[in-house]
């Protein structure tokens, strides 16, 4: 690095945090599903069924905001880049398809009353996938977006929770 040019170090900054903001967009939704199985159980004071609705959609929201993001930010980035992760990227794709199924499953019981074991059984479903994709996803792009130089901010890239 020349001495005086903060650029370089910014920059490498800049990139490492993009994996960092990942894991933490990941931890993030990991908590939000433990927040939401919660509600469902009706561990938290004065729990009714507005704050089951308030937790379990919005970790649905959360969610999906984090895939919509990757898929119209992030993954076109990669893919420029890195035209030879195309099998990974529709592979990550594939699983934020599924998810928004589940997701959708998951609100329409919420909306018909589902009782409490129905509901997890969703979350259940919802996090089992969250959790195989999270992992393919931090394994097989962690590296990747230490050395690119990404356009745009890490929520534009990785939904609002980064």
């Amino acid at each position: 690095m020349i001495e005086g040019d903060s650029s370089i170090s910014s920059d490498t900054d800049r990139l490492v945090a993009f994996s960092t903001q990942l894991r933490n967009v990941h931890q993030s939704l990991r908590k939000a599903l433990d927040l939401a199985r919660r509600s469902i159980d009706g561990e938290f004071e004065a729990s009714t069924g507005q704050d089951l609705l308030l937790f379990c959609r919005g970790f649905c929201s959360a969610l999906s905001g984090h895939h919509r993001s990757e898929d119209g930010g992030l993954f076109p980035q990669v893919i420029a880049e890195h035209p030879e992760l195309k099998p990974v990227i529709a592979k990550l794709m594939t699983d934020h398809n599924m998810l928004e199924h589940l997701i959708g499953q998951l609100s329409a019981a919420m909306d018909s009353g589902a009782d409490p074991d129905e509901l997890h059984r969703h979350l259940d479903g919802i996090g089992a996938v969250m959790e195989t994709h999270f992992r393919y996803e931090e394994n097989q792009l962690l590296t990747i977006l230490d050395a690119l130089s990404l356009e745009g901010e890490p929520s534009q890239l990785l939904g609002d929770l980064a």
